[in-house]
């Protein structure tokens, strides 16, 4: 059994990242993926789903540096769920995609082919 994901897409936020006192540091940024869904009526309609994305180590370093909002990337990495609570102690669940890779595709300006 594996936990893989491959995701193509463009990146929706600036890179934040956080530096750890001991020497560590982890990246966040969220990417947009497109789905065209055919309707009934035979009219197609483009879905768009958001994946929070996060990069531990050198590769948080790496998409620090070089990851801009807009660019088309290819993110390979699993599905992380974690839960905490907030301020008002309610419990609160959050599925993000841990990378292992992140691809850089082409400048922004470049369309997406699609089926």
């Amino acid at each position: 059994m594996k936990n893989y994901v491959d995701l193509i897409g463009r990146t929706g936020n600036e890179v934040k990242t956080t530096n750890f006192e001991n020497g560590g540091q982890v990246s966040n940024f969220s990417l947009a993926t497109n789905k065209t869904i055919k309707k009934q009526d035979g009219t197609k309609e483009q879905k768009t789903v958001w994946h929070q994305i996060v990069a531990f180590g050198k590769l948080a370093e790496l998409a620090q540096q070089y990851v801009q909002k807009g660019e088309l990337i290819n993110v390979i990495g699993e599905i992380q769920y974690r839960e905490y609570d907030d301020k008002e102690g309610v419990k609160r669940y959050i599925t993000e995609i841990v990378a292992d890779r992140i691809i850089f595709l082409s400048p922004k300006s470049e369309p997406i082919a699609e089926d």
